[in-house]
């Protein structure tokens, strides 16, 4: 019975002490704070991809299927115009000569073409790949 009592009133005593301190929670859309869509592009169709190199190292890049690594110079730019599609999924990694954590982000500058701007920092061991699925979605890993 003591049991009993002792449990009841230390469980009266939260939940009075915490009464002051609730606050009514308003419901949003997602509108309301979601961040920025997702790039897509539309599946089957050829991408033009513009790299920037914006570190003070050398990035090296490469595709997945099969393609030997392109060295990219600090503040160097190329542009694969047409390169690949969504099918099969375009993939590309990317990395530091000197295995430096990279940051990178991606931007629309077109309707079947985006910016990859690769930027010094992020939490070891950063970002490192590229990928375009099958739906057309741009992921950054």
């Amino acid at each position: 019975m003591y049991k009993s009592f002792a449990l009841a009133l230390v469980s009266a005593l939260l939940v009075i002490g915490t009464g002051e301190r609730l606050q009514p929670s308003i419901a949003g859309t997602c509108a309301s704070n979601c961040g920025p869509k997702p790039l897509q592009f539309t599946p089957g169709q050829p991408v033009t991809i513009r790299i920037a190199n914006r570190t003070a190292s050398l990035v090296l890049i490469q595709r997945i299927q099969g393609t030997d690594p392109i060295p990219l110079q600090p503040g160097q730019e190329l542009e694969f115009d047409r390169w690949g599609g969504t099918k099969p999924n375009l993939s590309m990694v990317f990395w530091d000569q000197i295995s430096l954590p990279l940051l990178a982000r991606a931007s629309r500058t077109g309707k079947q073409s985006f910016r990859l701007e690769i930027l010094p920092g992020g939490r070891p061991p950063g970002d490192r790949a590229v990928y375009i699925r099958d739906d057309g979605r741009v992921v950054v890993f």
